[in-house]
């Protein structure tokens, strides 16, 4: 089920439209000027692969970013399988250069965040290179907090175990 912002279509990756990406071969209404990233082809592999080894991780795979006005897929995001024992997930993302800056990967993250609090997800985790302060940016932007770093990278995480303890308290 494709997930939708208010630019933005969240589609969801099938194994064949996976191997369709890896191999050249556009889904949906096709591929904006410089997607797929490497990035992009990293995620594609990455869900095939625990596709392989665990299962369809859905909904818990690759999702391909596209713009709801014209279809065109200009980025990647998902998550990199299903939840942990503790309900925890861990996401990536990413834009094509000529995407950037325009605010679409905070609005696809956020919708991303949303999906998987409405999922039961109690956190998601994160991480980017120390010296892309554009990703920190968007990942501070959707309420994701810097939680450590170590000589190569940042690490976000947001909770909602809280929020949702709190709700599910019954009083008496």
């Amino acid at each position: 089920m494709d997930l939708e912002t208010e630019r933005l279509v969240l589609h969801p990756l099938s194994v064949a439209e996976a191997e369709g990406l890896i191999e050249g071969r556009p889904s949906g209404a096709g591929w904006a000027p410089g997607y797929p990233t490497d990035s992009d082809l990293a995620g594609a592999r990455r869900y095939l692969a625990t596709c392989v080894h665990a299962g369809d991780p859905k909904p818990f795979g690759a999702y391909e970013i596209r713009r709801r006005d014209n279809g065109l897929a200009i980025g990647g995001l998902g998550f990199h399988g299903a939840a942990d024992e503790r309900g925890a997930v861990t996401i990536g993302y990413g834009l094509i250069p000529a995407a950037q800056g325009k605010g679409y990967a905070t609005e696809a993250l956020r919708g991303l965040l949303r999906f998987a609090r409405d999922a039961g997800v109690s956190a998601v985790e994160g991480d980017t290179d120390l010296g892309n302060v554009a990703s920190q940016r968007v990942m501070a932007a959707v309420g994701m907090e810097f939680v450590g770093a170590d000589d190569r990278l940042k690490y976000y995480r947001i909770t909602w175990e809280n929020r949702l303890r709190a709700t599910n308290t019954v009083e008496t």
